[in-house]
């Protein structure tokens, strides 16, 4: 194959060690394989950064194996071009059952220019994209509490979510907390609504009556707490996401003009 990357590095990552193959010339027509294996540990990714240096590597090809590459990547990105492949890409030739045999088959295919590299996004990128997901996690799970919550509700046999439009909102968290607390009067429950909940005082009073046991006052108890700590989590992301965006707010300002989106 022709040589198109003079010196290509390939790395075969796994969770605890990374096999290294450089191919290089060796002062003729020749080229001459370099092996090593390091430990994923940071003085471990170090010494590998010092040693793909020391072998004047041009390029760094490895495979996105789940997310143990990330940490590859982080110390390297700086130093070296680095590639991110597809593992299906590369995998499909007989006879490759060895860590050595992965990284030097890569990085023949690197050498000959061979390799379709994945999109990596910049680090702001990666730190928002990360930031995101999370938060995204978090409302999600946040939602389970609340389908939850309906459901113990619906097992009290107090309907307040037919009366109230928002169970959460700030009448029907002050009645959850009070049932909680061990208040089941349904007078003094529907004495908490405020605004124009307050007009419906009669139908407030019917839905808050039921039977919330033991049971359901540790269970709502654990879940309300379970939102609010949610609730913190989520805005305290939402936070580092609006500080992260400053540097692309021409971009997002852009991208809420087009209808649909913002």
């Amino acid at each position: 194959m022709d040589v198109i990357v003079e010196r290509p590095a390939a790395l075969d990552v796994h969770n605890a060690t990374v096999m290294a193959c450089v191919r290089a010339p060796d002062g003729g027509r020749r080229r001459v394989e370099h092996v090593a294996e390091f430990q994923t540990t940071v003085q471990g990714l170090l010494t590998l950064r010092d040693w793909l240096e020391a072998h004047e590597v041009d390029q760094v090809a490895m495979e996105a194996t789940g997310v143990y590459w990330k940490p590859v990547w982080a110390v390297l990105e700086d130093r070296f071009k680095c590639l991110l492949v597809n593992a299906r890409h590369v995998k499909q030739v007989p006879g490759r059952k060895t860590d050595v045999m992965d990284a030097q088959w890569l990085c023949q295919l690197l050498e000959a220019g061979l390799l379709r590299a994945s999109l990596v996004p910049p680090k702001p990128v990666r730190t928002l994209r990360n930031l995101t997901r999370y938060r995204k996690s978090q409302i999600r799970d946040r939602q389970r509490e609340m389908n939850r919550l309906h459901k113990v509700m619906q097992d009290t046999g107090i309907k307040l979510d037919c009366v109230a439009t928002d169970m959460m909102g700030k009448s029907g968290r002050a009645m959850l907390d009070a049932l909680v607390s061990g208040t089941t009067d349904p007078n003094v429950l529907a004495d908490l609504a405020r605004g124009q909940l307050r007009k419906k005082l009669p139908a407030l009073r019917a839905a808050l009556r039921g039977r919330f046991d033991a049971e359901h006052v540790l269970v709502v108890g654990r879940i309300l707490a379970h939102i609010d700590f949610l609730d913190e989590a989520i805005d305290e992301l939402s936070a580092a996401i609006e500080e992260q965006l400053g540097p692309f707010a021409p971009a997002v300002e852009l991208l809420c003009t087009i209808p649909g989106v913002g």
